[in-house]
């Protein structure tokens, strides 16, 4: 219904187990795999803990983000509606399951389509009112009104907002937002601008960077300067944080810069790098400022 409005979150997207999967460490276990982004290994611990804690809500919000990721939106949705009726004032299920009726609403048909993208926005702002404060379901709805079409809600001005409301939280996250915005209306100089003043003080911000680099990927403009940007990322450490991109990430915007300039076997080579540095990385699965 509406092709691109779910760029999910890095969600947050083995080793043989030494303790019985429905112990606390077992858990533990697998809760770590998933936050190192290593999903393939975080959905089998998670599979084999579910049939010891089937009503869990941790661990069938886990089990529903991941089927997420791995392009299974109903499972997904099972999962998280389940996780949902258990803790219903959990704002990342609530958000999590925004994700799944709008990946589910992307091939419905029309009226049921329409039924789900409602769906889809409610969570959304039922997690941002549950978490007011967590620039992350500021992110969702951004997507949702920069994505979907206006009978269901969307609009520029809504995702303007949304930016708006990213940038009281975090400066950071507030620059890419904008820039996010500004890329898609093709105001190219206006989102390169987002970063400048970043770059002037700190030449070496991982971020900033990125997002030049980014930007020039997405845009097609100033390519030389976005490849030195992420090329200088690759001799930085990236943040440590949930969903700032990895070095899988920058490969990847380095393989779109050089497929842009011509450059196949080039582009080849940073995509075979990005998969080797992150083996689960889904770049279209990422958020809109990754």
């Amino acid at each position: 219904m509406f092709a691109r409005l779910l760029l999910l979150s890095v969600i947050l997207a083995g080793r043989s187990a030494a303790t019985p999967a429905d112990s606390s460490s077992g858990l533990t276990e697998a809760i770590a795999l998933y936050d190192a982004r290593s999903y393939s290994a975080a959905r089998k611990r998670f599979e084999q803990i579910v049939v010891s804690r089937p009503d869990d809500p941790e661990v069938n919000y886990r089990l529903g983000r991941l089927a997420l990721w791995f392009d299974d939106a109903a499972r997904g949705r099972t999962c998280l509606e389940k996780a949902a009726r258990a803790a219903p004032n959990d704002a990342r299920i609530q958000d999590a399951l925004g994700d799944a009726y709008g990946l589910i609403a992307q091939k419905a048909g029309k009226i049921a389509g329409f039924g789900l993208a409602m769906k889809c926005r409610a969570a959304y702002q039922r997690a941002a009112k549950l978490d007011p404060r967590n620039p992350e379901y500021h992110w969702s709805l951004l997507r949702y009104f920069l994505e979907a079409p206006w009978m269901v809600g969307g609009g520029m001005k809504k995702a303007y907002a949304e930016a708006a409301e990213i940038k009281k939280l975090d400066a950071e996250d507030g620059r890419i937002a904008f820039a996010t915005l500004f890329l898609a209306e093709e105001n190219y100089d206006r989102a390169f601008q987002e970063f400048d003043e970043v770059m002037g003080r700190t030449p070496d911000d991982f971020m900033a960077l990125y997002q030049i680099g980014r930007c020039a990927a997405v845009s097609g403009q100033d390519l030389g300067r976005g490849r030195a940007a992420l090329r200088r990322c690759l001799q930085l450490s990236p943040p440590k944080r949930p969903g700032a991109p990895t070095y899988g990430n920058v490969h990847y915007r380095l393989g779109n810069i050089l497929e842009k300039e011509g450059d196949l076997a080039g582009a080849k080579a940073e995509y075979a790098a990005s998969r080797e540095a992150d083996p689960d990385l889904r770049p279209e699965k990422d958020l809109l400022k990754n």
